[in-house]
């Protein structure tokens, strides 16, 4: 055991948000030990409702008035989560008939509604028709089968057009666009394409840029947008009919690993403003939309499980906790990683960093039977024992829905919006 120390605690994701009572991390007012008493059991994700809406409120008061948001449910399809997204968002965009369905009951409007994602069914694409949604189309196949639905059903489908633009965004986690790619039409046969389009058949609503996720380089955020913009520009005067949007996507990051800085929104927020200006004669009239996920909830969620042994293998001393990778794969390392790096992680009832308090070296681990059910990999942390929370931080987006929950039949697990 050793007494904590910068050396020993790298720099991780500012968690400053959350609040603690008695040592203890709070979420929604609540202590953990009081959550894990009213749900019953642990592992359990909680959603901090006031985090979201601080967030949301935060960003809308960056951003020129302009720039209207929308809500990915990719990110976290929680109902309960969705339900309170209504009131704090212009729209939501799907990626499933079913997240489609939890959009439309959840009381948003289907005009503020669009459906993303290659390899669209015909029972999806009908659906989408008869809700009254925007299908985002990813290839002229796509479209033409949009009509033909369309047609058979007497009502006309609400198309936009999803583009994949020759740019890509750069130092992105995740690039959606530039190059070949499965998402959206390229930039470069749009021009036949929308000489082509039977108008009459179709509301046709507009173009999705996307170009890529998880940023925190406000420069290639700037350089995304400036391209964007110059590509919007080109689609409206392509197209022979008035467009009701521009859907920018989104890209804007949230720091997760040791070194990450929280991405300043400053230098984003006036180059748009700028962009807004510059274009608004082409644009005018034409709703500027941003669509994100896990900006909005990403940092408001933990995962809490609870230590269930403690052993030392050979001079390491391991946590086994009562949940791991089947309900948290990103904090795995195994969706997408390629060298693993830790979430922040904490004890959750033992917050309380004084000089005098115990540290341990240790890897903390999942009940699987597998070497990549990983929590955290050699952290210092406090001295803990049987019984102690082990916290995952940044845990609001891609958690629970993006997991094997089923991989080798452990229990599920809760979630809970507080």
């Amino acid at each position: 055991m050793t007494k904590a120390s910068p050396r020993q605690a790298p720099k991780h994701a500012d968690i400053s948000h959350f609040a603690s009572r008695n040592n203890e991390l709070v979420i929604g007012g609540k202590t953990i030990s009081q959550i894990d008493k009213l749900i019953g059991s642990t592992p359990f994700y909680a959603y901090d409702k006031d985090l979201i809406a601080s967030k949301v409120a935060d960003l809308k008061t960056a951003l020129p008035a302009k720039i209207q948001l929308h809500y990915a449910i990719k990110a976290n399809p929680y109902p309960s989560l969705v339900h309170f997204m209504v009131d704090h968002v212009n729209g939501f965009d799907v990626a499933s008939k079913k997240e489609m369905l939890l959009a439309l009951q959840s009381g948003m409007p289907a005009n503020e509604i669009s459906f993303a994602g290659p390899g669209k069914t015909q029972d999806d694409i009908q659906s989408a028709i008869v809700a009254g949604i925007t299908l985002h189309t990813e290839s002229a196949t796509e479209i033409n089968r949009a009509i033909a639905i369309g047609e058979n059903l007497a009502i006309k489908p609400n198309i936009a057009i999803r583009v994949n633009p020759a740019f890509e965004l750069k130092a992105s986690g995740m690039k959606m666009a530039g190059g070949s790619k499965p998402f959206g039409i390229d930039e470069e046969l749009l021009p036949q394409l929308l000489n082509e389009l039977p108008y009459d058949k179709i509301n046709f609503q507009g173009f999705h840029i996307f170009a890529g996720s998880q940023n925190l380089k406000a420069e290639a955020i700037i350089e995304m947008h400036q391209k964007t913009f110059a590509l919007a520009q080109q689609l409206v005067t392509l197209t022979p009919v008035k467009i009701a949007y521009i859907n920018i996507g989104g890209g804007l990051g949230i720091p997760y690993f040791p070194g990450e800085q929280r991405l300043e929104l400053g230098e984003i927020s006036s180059n748009l403003t700028e962009l807004l200006q510059q274009y608004q004669e082409a644009l005018a009239d034409i709703d500027i939309i941003m669509e994100l996920g896990r900006y909005l909830v990403g940092e408001a969620g933990v995962y809490v499980s609870k230590i269930v042994d403690k052993k030392v293998s050979r001079d390491t001393t391991y946590l086994v906790c009562d949940g791991g990778l089947h309900h948290h794969l990103s904090n795995s390392g195994n969706f997408g990683q390629v060298i693993r790096k830790n979430y922040p992680v904490s004890i959750g009832n033992k917050l309380n960093n004084t000089s005098e308090q115990t540290t341990e070296l240790v890897n903390i681990v999942g009940p699987l039977c597998t070497p990549l059910d990983i929590i955290a990999d050699r952290m210092h942390l406090p001295t803990s024992d049987i019984g102690d929370y082990v916290v995952v931080y940044q845990s609001g987006a891609y958690g629970a829905s993006a997991s094997p929950k089923d991989f080798l039949s452990q229990p599920e697990l809760t979630e809970i919006l507080l």
